[in-house]
This record gives C-alpha cells, sequence and structure tokens, in this order.
C-alpha cells in the first residue's frame, strides 16, 4: 500500500499556540516540521522540547524560500495574519491560522479569495468547533425553543508572561474581537439565524496599552429570529477571577450551562488548559405540572473524559491534514470565520463609536 507523502510544514509563531500546533506536527505521522520561525528565543525553546533537530529562522520571508514547505502554520499576532497567509500561499502553500483571520474585514476576505483563486486549503483555529463537547452543547441548545438568550465570557486576569502577550495583543486587536470570535461562532451556530444589531462598552483600566484600545469590553448581539447574546471579555492584573467561566444558553423550553466545577474555580483565568474545558453539562427543562412544579429534575451530562487543549490543537492538524489529503471543500466554513470577525469588529466599533451598530 502506497502511504500519502508527508505534508512538510513551516511553523511561524512559537508562543503558547504555535508550541501547540508544532507539538501536534510532532506526533502526527502525515506532518513533517521543515522549520520553526519567530524573532525571539521561543522557537530555540519549542526546539528543545521537540528533541531538537529542526531548522530555526528569525526571518519568515527567508524561511519560506530555504525550507519550500508545503504548508504553514501561522500563531502570530493577529497583525500579521493577513500579510503571511497570502505570502504562504503565493507560494504554493497550504495555510493554517490562528484566529482571527486578519485585523480587519477587507484584509480576511483577501486571505480568502487568494486562497480561492489559488486553489489552497485554508484552515482558521477555532478551536471550540473541534471539541466534542462544545458541538454537544450547540446541538442540545436546539432543544430549547426560540428565541434563545445566550450568555457567555472569558475575563483572564493576566500577569507576567501572560500580559506581556496580552499588552502585545492588544497592540492591533481588543479583548473582545480575539477571543469573541470564538464565542459569537458559537452563538450563530446555535440560532441559525442572521445577527442584526450589535450593542458595545468598554473600559480602559490601564496605561499600558495603546491610547485608542482597552482592556475590558462587552458586546450585545441581536438576531433576526429574536434571539440575544451577550459576551464579555477582560484581560490584565486587575481583573476579577470571581465569574471568569458563564457558559449558558436558555431559551422558552429550558437552559442548558457549561458547569466547569474545577476549571472555573479562582486562580485559572490565565491558564489557557482552562478556557476550553467543559466537565459537565446541565440541562433544565421548563415544563411544569398542575401544580407549577418541575416535571423532571435538572439532567447532567457528564463530561470528565474530555480532550485537553494539546489533543484539541491535535485535533485541529488531523483536520487540516484531512483537508488537504482529500481536498475538503472549506468555503462553508471559512465564510463562518469572515461572519464571526464582521460582527465582532462590529462591536468594537461600537465601543469606540457608543452607538449601535446594525448589520
Amino acid at each position: 500500500m502506497k502511504h500519502a507523502k508527508k505534508v512538510r510544514v513551516l511553523v511561524v509563531g512559537c508562543g503558547n499556540m504555535g508550541a501547540s500546533h508544532a507539538a501536534a506536527y510532532h506526533a502526527i505521522d502525515g506532518f513533517e516540521i521543515c522549520g520553526l520561525v519567530s524573532r525571539g528565543a521561543s522557537k530555540k525553546q519549542l526546539n528543545e522540547q521537540l528533541g531538537g533537530g529542526y531548522a530555526l529562522f528569525d526571518d519568515y520571508a527567508t524561511a519560506l524560500t530555504e525550507t519550500r514547505p508545503d504548508a504553514v502554520c501561522i500563531s502570530t499576532y493577529p497583525d500579521t495574519h493577513e500579510e503571511y497567509a497570502i505570502q504562504a500561499m503565493e507560494h504554493d502553500c497550504h495555510v493554517f491560522t490562528e484566529k482571527p483571520l486578519a485585523d480587519t474585514l477587507e484584509g480576511a476576505r483577501r486571505v480568502a479569495a487568494t486562497a480561492e483563486r489559488l486553489g489552497r486549503k485554508l484552515v482558521i483555529g477555532y478551536i471550540l468547533r473541534y471539541h466534542p463537547s462544545w458541538q454537544r452543547f450547540v446541538e442540545l441548545s436546539g432543544q430549547l425553543g426560540k428565541p434563545l438568550v445566550m450568555r457567555m465570557n472569558l475575563n483572564q486576569q493576566s500577569h507576567g508572561r501572560m500580559w506581556d502577550v496580552h499588552r502585545n495583543l492588544m497592540k492591533s486587536l481588543s479583548p473582545i474581537v480575539d477571543c469573541g470570535v470564538h464565542y459569537i461562532d458559537v452563538m450563530c451556530q446555535m440560532t441559525g439565524s442572521k445577527p442584526v444589531q450589535v450593542n458595545a462598552i468598554g473600559a480602559r483600566l490601564t496605561d499600558d496599552i495603546p491610547a485608542d484600545n482597552y482592556n475590558y469590553g462587552q458586546l450585545q448581539i441581536r438576531f433576526e429570529d429574536g434571539s440575544v447574546g451577550w459576551y464579555e471579555a477582560g484581560w490584565g492584573p486587575m481583573v476579577s477571577e470571581t465569574a471568569f467561566f458563564v457558559k449558558d444558553v436558555f431559551g422558552p423550553k429550558g437552559s442548558l450551562s457549561i458547569v466547569a466545577k474545577d476549571a472555573g474555580g479562582v486562580g485559572n483565568s490565565d491558564n489557557v488548559s482552562a478556557h476550553t474545558k467543559t466537565e459537565s453539562l446541565r440541562l433544565h427543562l421548563a415544563d411544569l405540572d398542575n401544580h407549577n412544579a418541575f416535571v423532571r429534575p435538572d439532567e447532567w451530562i457528564d463530561l470528565t473524559d474530555e480532550p485537553d487543549h494539546q489533543e484539541l490543537c491535535n485535533r485541529e492538524q488531523r483536520f487540516f491534514l484531512k483537508a488537504i489529503q482529500e481536498d475538503l471543500n472549506l468555503t462553508e466554513v471559512t465564510a463562518h470565520a469572515i461572519s464571526s470577525l464582521q460582527i465582532a469588529l462590529a462591536c468594537d466599533e461600537s465601543v469606540k463609536t457608543s452607538k449601535p451598530v446594525y448589520l
């Protein structure tokens, strides 16, 4: 039996997500890392973690030319995503890029158009789409009727290295754009409806970030079917950990909540692994009997046997490999990524103008 040729991948950005994706490529038989790229020392540290032996580069363009990869993995800061993705595709590479696809809507559309024109595969790192219990969360929300009320947040009390990461991220994007695209995507999947209006508020709680940005934001979305949703995100050493983990939806027929008993505890908001953990779902049905008592007790759906953060990255990369090897059509999922970015950027506009934005 003839084995498929290994996909040679260049990893650009060797921090948190880049290191996780590189570990996936290192472990998955269908990939072969041909180089690690970063401006600082992170590539050397990652190379040591992976056992050494990989080519190291400071400059992305040089690495592309010298390694001639089949694919590029982009885990750099968002303001580089568009340029790096297009550059990779123009070198005949398939692209896996961390979200958001670009730091502007026009940029995201240019990346997608380039992939379409050159016939390259483009996969965007919407990690929750690969999580079986988040998939279940979306699926079970369909039992709750319409309209839906969706409540989600991810506040991170960051310090040390993570505060450096967050400050660098805020040079190009706000927390509600960078993190919000995940949860906006979930809301759009749950409703299957068109968002029509957004309102958002934000606060700048530190002088350590650009003057035109804010490190706390909350967005609200109104959908065509009457559903509504909110999401909040805050980054920084001043952020409260008391309520960093709210993932909840309710409709006319009942409610569904992610209950992360351990991951949702104090001290975990700065832990990347805790951000995707679900642990259990609590399904509540609103049916009442003649005495206005609930007909059924709440159902606890145990999700302790769930993938950790590294395994989720492995699943993302196995999908990327499948997309390349089986020539999957990714048009629809790319459109969803662009749509969630469009909504997040509209929320950012609402914060900065203090006005609602109609979509």
